[in-house]
């Protein structure tokens, strides 16, 4: 069991909120939209794409990283590892 499978049904409505801001944006610029209103657009999208992220990152924190700190060992400094390479790919992003 995956740390956001409690909310597993909210992450996947937030996606597919997402996907229609992503299909929107394509309708934008097939159409010659204002590049502002469709910048403005791409922030509103990148906002919500983040704002899932910072969520799954606090699930996996909450969930899996403190269950291998419980059970120590090796998987639980790999586990440290990894949330800090997925926090540092989003920090840069």
């Amino acid at each position: 069991m995956r740390g956001y499978t409690s909310d597993k049904d909210g992450y996947l409505k937030r996606l597919r909120r997402i996907e229609g801001q992503i299909r929107g944006l394509q309708r934008m610029v097939e159409n010659d939209e204002y590049c502002i209103d469709v910048l403005t657009q791409i922030s509103a999208a990148t906002k919500a794409l983040q704002a899932v992220s910072l969520g799954l990152m606090d699930e996996h924190l909450r969930h899996c990283v403190a269950q291998a700190l419980a059970d120590g060992g090796k998987d639980a400094d790999e586990k440290v590892r990894e949330a800090s390479d997925a926090i540092a790919r989003l920090v840069r992003s």
